[in-house]
């Protein structure tokens, strides 16, 4: 199966409101043809909103969207069908009472292809074996994936995901996320996926939009977004992080574990986000060890200095109970600092 060829996405200044309420503010969003974006932020932050508005499931109140150089939504309005836009819904929304094949089909306007088209869509998915069979009697995988192929089976341009690894678990979630990336990929399809979660959003983005309170706070990488957050709620958002309170100066933090190197332009109160994999433990020291979380491929050890509480990811064979007296080095080259405030 062939894809259409990739177009780019273009939000201006977009905003929406539910009875007078705010939903989204001012978003303004690029994305590159062939490019996948990863719509990342807490419940109610706006971003199941704005893929709507994308694929044309409802009108924005204000702003503009075009997909490639054509405007469909704005002061010019595009319906649903005519965007070439598939969308995967969280829920999947198969029809019940159609085999996989017929729901595959089912969004392909009749032609003299459409037989082929189901047949290459349901092939490129693995799917092909399975096509007379009815949802009720697929897996959580199997009807992921004849989701993930009745929106690409029309070849759209633009392909939408709505939390489309929610309702799998944690193993098949695991290993379908890995495969939808690589089909993206495969295809050069632009995609824009709405998720609360960072791995999937790390794995499956090329770049990261982090939402909160109906705006986009920061888009870049998942490098970026994790080593270089915009501000502090961005940071403890994407990732495990401890917070503790430092007096700056110099490009130098004294902090509670003692002298860190900071960007240097602060001066004064800080507070230091520290990730787990900064910070290592050496045996004997003032602080103790309050708690172990073993995950079988790290450790997760939690330890009261006194005056900070932090986490630090230790590695499998770590042997630290609670009570333990222990030192924390920081190990990284730089600290993230924010002004208090």
């Amino acid at each position: 199966m062939t894809a259409a060829a990739a177009r780019g996405v273009r939000i201006s200044g977009l905003g929406h409101s539910y009875d007078k309420e705010p939903i989204l503010k001012d978003v303004s969003l690029e994305v590159e043809p062939g490019e996948s974006i990863a719509l990342l932020g807490p419940s109610g932050c706006g971003k199941t909103t704005l893929l709507r508005l994308l694929a044309g499931l409802e009108k924005p109140s204000s702003g503009s969207i075009h997909v490639g150089e054509t405007p469909v939504a704005g002061p010019e309005w595009v319906p649903p069908e005519r965007r070439q836009v598939g969308m995967v819904f969280q829920d999947w929304a198969l029809f019940p009472h159609l085999n996989v094949a017929d729901n595959v089909g089912y969004g392909i306007a009749k032609s003299s292809s459409k037989k082929q088209q189901i047949a290459a869509a349901l092939e490129m998915m693995e799917l092909s074996d399975l096509s007379g069979r009815m949802p009720a009697t697929l897996s959580g995988g199997q009807q992921q994936r004849v989701a993930l192929a009745r929106a690409l089976a029309p070849r759209p341009v633009v392909l939408l995901l709505d939390e489309p690894f929610s309702n799998l678990d944690t193993n098949l979630r695991t290993e379908v996320r890995t495969e939808v990336r690589q089909l993206l990929s495969t295809l050069e399809i632009t995609s824009i996926f709405v998720t609360h979660d960072q791995d999937e959003a790390f794995i499956v983005g090329d770049r990261v939009a982090v939402m909160r309170d109906g705006q986009i706070v920061q888009t870049a990488t998942p490098f970026d977004i994790y080593h270089n957050p915009v501000d502090r709620w961005t940071a403890e958002f994407v990732g495990t992080v401890s917070a503790i309170a430092a007096t700056a100066g110099s490009g130098v933090a004294q902090s509670s574990i003692g002298s860190l190197a900071i960007d240097s332009h602060f001066q004064g109160p800080v507070d230091l986000i520290l990730r787990p994999e900064q910070l290592t433990l050496q045996a004997g020291g003032d602080a103790e060890v309050v708690l172990v979380e073993y995950y079988g491929h790290d450790t997760l050890v939690f330890v009261d200095t006194g005056n900070d509480q932090l986490r630090v990811r230790c590695g499998p064979n770590t042997n630290y109970s609670p009570g333990d007296r222990v030192t924390v080095h920081f190990i990284d080259t730089r600290a993230l600092a924010f002004a208090k405030g």
